[in-house]
């Protein structure tokens, strides 16, 4: 095991190259920034390999360490530059991978050893068991999410040795890491793979009762701020603090790494050095502060609804001029060339600008103090109402004087990396020898250049269907299922024992477990696994890799749930060498990515989730404002609705996720069995009839929603 340091290392974010040289001048022990093409900051500027051997060379003769975040879901036709990508770093030699792919993690094992990884928060390490079987697994540290309490922080570190990160300071997800579907859902546009649009900071109405009321920014989080929390987290076995934010500024970053360099520094005893680092803070412009979940589970101020989430300084409220002019009292001083944000209230659009010119009373001036009447220019007509921020200084944009980072000295170094042909021989025994780029023989296309949609597949497509009321078991089903899925919960366990357990579908029972289980709650699921265990009930279906451990010494068959997000057939291969007889396919895939993966040769019985009313976010928090089973509206009219389900927040889609019209081509692709998934959903018969009447072909079934799978999962 690593043996944890008793320091705490500051770690910085860096999108450019000159956030790179302010953070470590700033004072950062390690800087992280994103692996080309692979990391979960998909928007920000590639890196070349030149700057990045630029970067770890300045990083290592200043004694900062650098990490690569590889923290992207990684799709089929990805994987030979994903292998020459690796083949690349591990010769440039950066301190550490961060990853959540298995994918990447069965490559780096098993052809790039010279690699040391880290396990991403999108692994959703959210217990001790979780920590440790990443451990078990080869990761030198863990990166905790950010849901975690300080007690629970402390129990994880009082078990195992392995370095554990945690988020300082940054911006917070409203949904567990590595389980928000929300901006996939809404456009393809896949958070997994670092392309999220950010659904969660716009604006969303609730409808019903009181219908125009209640409007908001509903799940849009304040900026975690623990700098007053360093020796508690120091106590509790953290090894390192991440600050976060690879396409935040210079500005944002330089004073971010001072403020905490000086915290750590000075001690929690020195009030000065405290209030000093806490002005540094407020001029880094970030949103609304909180601790976030360190002090609780409930805390009280993690989001405030008024609130746009913005980051930056209010400017103020905007009056239309002519054309996509518009002036303002401003709130905060600015100046020529500072980077603003429109913010447009009624969709909830942000629109990034460089101010290019500020009129006072009908003359140009270079500059505007607090309380000015000005006008400026803006990237889109401007409507009553909008607002404007300031989100970075002109000063401290586009610098490049006074940098000493200079990639064309190393262009010869990496010209040599990745010629050898090792590569083309680790891309051919991992692919099967095939042209990952070749268009897929298996696509049928109609006249419109659509997939052709299929009819019904009951006869070539084994049906599981899945509910978190056990009383699916006393169902008449039109054609009966192959296996019924139970959720594990508190309620669905009493329920189960209240019931007579007889008939054909007892014997068809798989239990499944939830993708989060909190440290508090683990003894309960151990004890109802092996109640159940004990029952005779040998068939079980894990959300998170950790879960495997609850089985060791016996001799139960398990299956995985789509929250493993499997996007390629290497991610496949791991879930076979955890012990796992069959899998779902992550739901984001697109057709072709899907059937690519179902060309891999493999033991694990490869599934689909084909109907259900997905979690796309699933959250720890259950406070103001939520209001669980109504609906809420996006400013687009899109319709969503909160449940509950094992004590989280979960928000649905109004239609529901269907591909049952394509079971016939989901077979011939080679998915071996399809889920039918009902959770959260009442057993009537009129519903309950009407979606197996769809897999029989009785019925066409209503309005729904394919996700991605007619499309392509960006």
């Amino acid at each position: 095991m690593v043996k944890k340091s008793k320091s705490m290392e500051l770690l910085a974010p860096a999108g450019t190259l000159e956030v790179f040289e302010v953070a470590v001048g700033a004072g950062a022990d390690a800087v992280y920034i994103g692996a080309p093409f692979f990391n979960a900051r998909e928007p920000a500027r590639h890196f070349s390999m030149a700057e990045l051997a630029a970067m770890i060379d300045h990083a290592h003769r200043n004694g900062v360490k650098l990490y690569m975040a590889m923290n992207s879901l990684v799709k089929e036709d990805e994987i030979a530059r994903l292998i020459e990508t690796l083949a690349m770093l591990e010769e440039l030699g950066p301190d550490a991978l961060i990853i959540q792919d298995p994918g990447i993690y069965y490559l780096v094992r098993n052809f790039f050893p010279g690699l040391r990884i880290h396990a991403s928060t999108l692994m959703a390490a959210h217990n001790s068991m979780a920590v440790q079987t990443l451990t078990n697994m080869g990761f030198s540290r863990v990166v905790l999410p950010r849901e975690l309490t300080m007690e629970e922080i402390a129990k994880i570190s009082a078990v195992t040795d392995v370095e554990l990160e945690v988020f300082i300071h940054g911006a917070m997800c409203f949904s567990y890491s590595g389980l928000c579907l929300f901006s996939s859902f809404q456009g393809g546009r896949s958070g997994l793979r670092g392309r999220c649009v950010q659904p969660c900071r716009r604006r969303y109405s609730w409808q019903g009762r009181g219908r125009g009321q209640g409007s908001g920014y509903l799940f849009s989080m304040n900026d975690l701020q623990g700098i007053g929390l360093l020796g508690e987290l120091r106590k509790a076995g953290v090894s390192s603090l991440k600050i976060e934010g690879r396409l935040r500024s210079a500005n944002y970053v330089g004073n971010v790494v001072k403020a905490y360099r000086l915290a750590l520094d000075s001690g929690p005893a020195d009030r000065g050095a405290l209030r000093e680092a806490e002005e540094l803070l407020e001029r880094a412009m970030g949103r609304k502060a909180t601790r976030g979940y360190f002090s609780g589970v409930r805390p009280s101020d993690l989001i405030a609804p008024q609130h746009s989430g913005n980051i930056g300084i209010f400017l103020g409220k905007l009056k239309p001029g002519r054309g996509q002019s518009a002036s303002l009292v401003l709130n905060g001083s600015v100046n020529k060339g500072d980077r603003l944000r429109l913010h447009q209230e009624k969709t909830g659009e942000r629109l990034s600008f460089s101010l290019k010119n500020i009129r006072v009373a009908g003359k140009t001036v270079e500059k505007a103090g607090k309380g000015t009447k000005v006008a400026i220019e803006l990237p889109a007509l401007p409507v009553a109402g909008d607002t404007v921020y300031k989100v970075d200084l002109a000063s401290d944009r586009g610098s490049t004087k006074k940098r000493t980072i200079r990639p064309d000295r190393f262009a010869a170094k990496v010209r040599k990396l990745g010629t050898d042909k090792r590569i083309r021989q680790i891309v051919a025994s991992v692919t099967g020898g095939q042209c990952l780029d070749r268009p897929a023989p298996w696509k049928s296309q109609s006249r419109k250049g659509k997939t052709k949609r299929s009819g019904s597949g009951s006869q070539l497509l084994p049906i599981w269907a899945r509910s978190d009321d056990p009383f699916i078991l006393r169902q008449k089903f039109p054609l009966l299922p192959e296996r019924v899925v139970i959720n594990l919960s508190g309620e669905s366990f009493n329920r189960f024992l209240r019931m007579k357990r007889s008939g054909p579908l007892f014997r068809r029972i798989v239990w499944a477990l939830p993708p989060i289980i909190d440290e508090e709650r683990l003894a309960f699921f151990q004890e109802r696994i092996s109640k159940l265990i004990e029952m005779g009930f040998m068939e079980w279906q894990v959300a998170h890799y950790s879960q495997i451990s609850l089985f060791e010494g016996t001799e139960c068959r398990l299956y995985g749930d789509h929250t493993l997000n499997i996007l390629n057939g290497l991610a496949l291969r791991v879930a076979g060498e955890r012990g796992l007889q069959g899998s779902l396919i992550s739901i984001e895939t697109d057709r072709q990515n899907l059937a690519a993966i179902c060309r891999q040769a493999g033991e694990v019985a490869k599934g689909m989730v084909v109907y259900s009313f997905p979690a796309l976010f699933t959250s720890r928090y259950t406070g103001s404002p939520m209001q669980y089973g109504r609906t809420f509206a996006s400013p687009r009219g899109e319709r969503f609705s909160l449940r509950q389900a094992w004590g989280y927040t979960m928000a649905v889609p109004e239609t529901p996720f269907s591909l049952l019209p394509d079971l016939v081509d989901l077979a011939r692709l080679g998915v071996e069995y399809a889920v039918v998934d009902l959770s959260g959903r009442s057993l009537d018969r009129r519903s309950f009839d009407d979606v197996f009447h769809q897999i029989t072909g009785r019925s066409k079934g209503g309005r729904s929603h394919s996700f991605n799978f007619h499309h392509t999962l960006k």
